[in-house]
């Protein structure tokens, strides 16, 4: 089941990315006392009571205001508001209501998302009756947190992490292989989707940046089933011209998080760039199963060398996705779409595989013969036991003398060792370490 996003939404210089680092756990985002500082979008990776969600910070809404930044980051923050599942509306305990917050909470509460409360700068027991006044919000019981001391978090996370039940409880039964095609602007994902459903149901134009939204297309292709998401391409942040542009990047990660196998869309004029490995990246941190596939192969004039040539500046160029498969299609011809199609359902498979303890254990075994770890910290590795966890990605947990003396050279043989008896091609794999004494 995709991650459940939580989205912090208030007027500026409430303590939106103070409270966003300290449950961030580092210092992200700037934090600075002069309102609409937090210029764009941030996110992270949270987890409370063994719940993990997508915490994003938003800049200020200011409602009637002619600034553009102002102005930019209110539609920042409304994207927010349509891509979050829980939001976490903050007010100034200190200033005490404001008209901004009385029009923040109508917009809010028109969305029918769950709202939690939180009055910040709540910094000592004097302070809790500040609170009161926020009931006039009529969004239910307000939480008074210190987003600056830690105070209150706890009642507060607690409260966010209660509406995650409702959230997406279908989702996790579908049947269907849930696809990302994620990519740079004009690199061809609507054109791709549009060959996979046979009908035009993007917008396909040459301007990047045409797609504005994710897009769901529900596909039958014989008895398989898939759920494409076409999303809107991230650009660069130094090439963003239209402000609505600099807020596809969330989308793409909310896609992401919904998937289970990433399309990275490559375009073959252009070979892999930054922006394209930053977008693989958030596919790979995800644990998502990932095919690279590199579009508009049919305008490429070609020799024999031409596609091992490309093959080997990808595997250079993206390392960490050394697992993920590469295909060469053109979405505009159909040239290797139906192979690409049946690349996926194996992907998926693999990135949903269930190993039997036993025979993972005589894998490992076997391995540590051949090579044993090496001395770390001034003693060698033991592993007792390995036993996998959970799919999507396959997840291991490692039963050892000493998490701390595990190399990461000695990881990645393991690793390496797993792939070349059980395949999982394109799924990252994920190695947990337990201590556990000998008896």
């Amino acid at each position: 089941m995709a991650k459940p996003i939580v989205a912090i939404i208030g007027r500026p210089n409430v303590g939106k990315s103070t409270l966003f680092n300290k449950l961030a756990g580092r210092r992200i985002a700037i934090v600075e006392d002069t309102p609409g500082v937090t210029r764009d979008r941030l996110y992270c990776e949270v987890e409370w009571l063994n719940h993990k969600f997508t915490l994003i910070d938003t800049g200020g809404i200011e409602m009637e205001t002619e600034d553009v930044i102002l102005k930019q980051m209110r539609r920042q923050a409304e994207i927010a508001i349509e891509t979050a599942d829980v939001i976490l509306f903050m007010v100034d305990g200190k200033t005490g209501i404001t008209a901004d917050d009385y029009e923040v909470a109508n917009m809010l509460r028109r969305t029918h998302k769950p709202i939690v409360l939180a009055v910040n700068k709540i910094d000592n027991i004097e302070m809790e009756a500040n609170k009161y006044d926020f009931y006039n919000l009529g969004l239910g019981e307000p939480i008074t947190i210190s987003a600056a001391l830690g105070l209150g978090l706890g009642d507060m996370l607690d409260e966010i992490v209660k509406h995650f039940k409702t959230v997406s409880d279908d989702e996790e039964e579908s049947p269907e292989i849930k696809v990302a095609i994620i990519g740079r602007p004009n690199a061809g994902k609507s054109t791709l989707l549009n060959r996979i459903v046979g009908e035009e149901r993007s917008i396909v134009s040459d301007i990047p940046g045409t797609t504005r939204d994710a897009i769901d297309s529900y596909v039958e292709i014989g008895e398989d089933k898939f759920l494409f998401i076409d999303t809107a391409g991230i650009r660069r942040k130094s090439k963003v011209k239209e402000e609505v542009e600099k807020y596809s990047v969330l989308r793409t990660i909310a896609a992401i998080e919904r998937a289970d196998v990433c399309l990275v869309m490559i375009d073959a004029q252009e070979g892999v760039t930054e922006q394209d490995e930053r977008i693989a990246g958030y596919a790979h941190e995800a644990g998502k199963g990932v095919i690279i596939v590199v579009n508009k192969w049919d305008v490429i004039e070609k020799d024999d060398k031409t596609m091992n040539e490309f093959t080997k500046n990808i595997r250079n160029d993206l390392a960490f996705l050394d697992y993920a498969p590469i295909i060469f299609i053109s979405a505009k011809t159909g040239q290797r779409v139906n192979k690409m199609i049946e690349l996926i359902k194996y992907v998926a498979n693999q990135h949903a595989i269930r190993i039997k303890t036993g025979v993972l254990n005589e894998v490992i075994s076997e391995a540590v013969m051949m090579k044993q770890p090496p001395i770390e910290k001034g003693k060698p590795l033991k592993i007792y036991y390995v036993t996998q966890a959970s799919t999507k990605p396959p997840t291991f947990v490692f039963f050892v003398n000493d998490p701390e003396v595990v190399h990461f050279s000695y990881e990645r043989y393991l690793e390496n060792q797993l792939r070349q008896h059980f395949g999982l091609q394109g799924t990252p794999i994920r190695f947990i370490y337990r201590s556990k004494q000998e008896d």
